[in-house]
């Protein structure tokens, strides 16, 4: 019989009282029990989940090791440097089969049968796209060797013809075409136009209205004059020409400081900093700084174009050449320039940038700009005198007032 002892100290109590405790005993013995049962049965039920989750836990790890043991064996710097060349090679023999493709525009431009370098370039690009990136760089340096025999040598001195008259001093107006000596480096032939700003002026005129990054509007030299009225006109700044591949998501802009005839500044927030020379006319003169950022925003002048080397500056050249094969190479160098009150603008034929600084110096010019060249050269008195050329962005322009 189950002895409590407690009920032994409470004898003294009425009967159904102790009753009533001893039911209230049993009854809270049983919830407890049924407690615990429960509780016990909850962490079972957590128990059988956690061993799951263990399991689950013990294939994962197992896949870790296995991809750590994987990562072990293989050698991660050889793998980086692996595709560290790859990335090298798809970059060095893309740009070389853009310039390649460049120069036979340029062959292009001047008339020249690019029929087989054609082919080859395609057959370049056919391996490029395979990855064949050893057998597409054998391609272009054969390309490339193609080119170099197809593209005509200038001569260290370009042979003038003899009917050109020989003078060291620019004509006082209007056009000339003109040997010029110059000691120590031989003679070059000129055309030159000169007009007097006391009734001339110059501008610049633009084939967009506004600034323009990408599929910006170009017009030939001879439609700026016609537009104009002008009596003369050369082509203006370098500009990303759309034929070249190079240009893409650029075509036919120009990014340097310009402010062209309506007085509306181009490029004006990418120059407060720039170190590209610029050329001024204002009235009766005509002003050139060292670097853009040197002049303001100033819309009471006529003229503001920006282009690179300065040539002459203050009777002195100012630029002796550099390392950009482009300006160092023999071609037509279109330039625009002053003296007092005398504008210049013309061509030098057959020279590099640095030689044109010399012959133009040699003239007795004490203000020159360079400007574009290449296959954009042009220069209109009257009609072409140099040109057409491709069409522009934008020109430099003589109209009387």
């Amino acid at each position: 019989m189950l002895k409590l002892p407690f009920l032994d100290k409470l004898s003294s109590l009425n009967p159904n009282f102790k009753l009533l405790l001893l039911v209230l005993f049993i009854a809270s013995t049983v919830a407890l029990l049924s407690t615990l049962f429960v509780y016990s049965e909850i962490n079972r039920k957590e128990q059988e989940t956690l061993n799951v989750l263990l399991n689950y836990a013990a294939v994962d790890l197992k896949q870790t090791e296995e991809q750590f043991n994987e990562i072990k064996t293989t050698d991660q710097v050889q793998l980086n440097l692996k595709l560290l060349k790859e990335n090298k090679d798809i970059n060095e023999n893309y740009k070389l089969a853009i310039k390649s493709y460049e120069e036979i525009l340029k062959l292009k431009e001047s008339n020249q049968k690019t029929e087989e370098l054609d082919k080859l370039f395609a057959k370049v690009l056919t391996l490029l796209s395979e990855r064949n990136y050893s057998e597409a760089n054998k391609n272009i340096l054969d390309l490339n060797k193609k080119i170099a025999d197809l593209t005509p040598k200038a001569p260290a001195t370009a042979k003038i013809p003899e009917n050109v008259k020989v003078s060291n001093t620019p004509p006082g107006v209007g056009y000339s075409q003109q040997r010029v000596d110059v000691e120590g480096l031989g003679s070059y032939l000129v055309s030159i136009i000169s007009a007097d700003l006391n009734s001339t002026r110059v501008i610049v005129d633009t084939a967009s209205g506004e600034d323009c990054s990408n599929a910006c509007p170009t017009l030939p030299l001879g439609e700026y004059v016609s537009r104009n009225g002008a009596f003369a006109g050369v082509n203006g700044s370098y500009f990303c020409p759309e034929a070249y591949p190079s240009c893409a998501g650029k075509t036919n802009s120009f990014d340097t400081l310009l402010m062209n005839k309506n007085k509306v500044y181009f490029n004006s927030d990418n120059n407060v900093f720039s170190t590209v020379p610029a050329i001024i006319f204002s009235g009766n003169s005509g002003r050139i700084v060292g670097a853009s950022s040197e002049w303001g925003r100033d819309t009471s002048v006529d003229t503001v174009i920006a282009n690179h080397p300065a040539l002459v500056m203050g009777g002195n050249v100012s630029f002796g050449g550099n390392d950009d094969p482009k300006q160092g190479s023999k071609g037509n160098r279109s330039f625009v320039g002053f003296t007092d009150s005398t504008v210049y603008i013309g061509v030098v034929h057959n020279a590099t940038v640095a030689e044109s600084a010399r012959v133009l110096a040699a003239m007795g010019v004490q203000n020159a700009l360079n400007l574009d060249s290449g296959g954009s050269t042009a220069l209109w008195s009257g009609g072409y005198k140099v040109g057409p050329g491709r069409n522009i962005a934008n020109a430099v322009l003589l109209v009387g007032k």
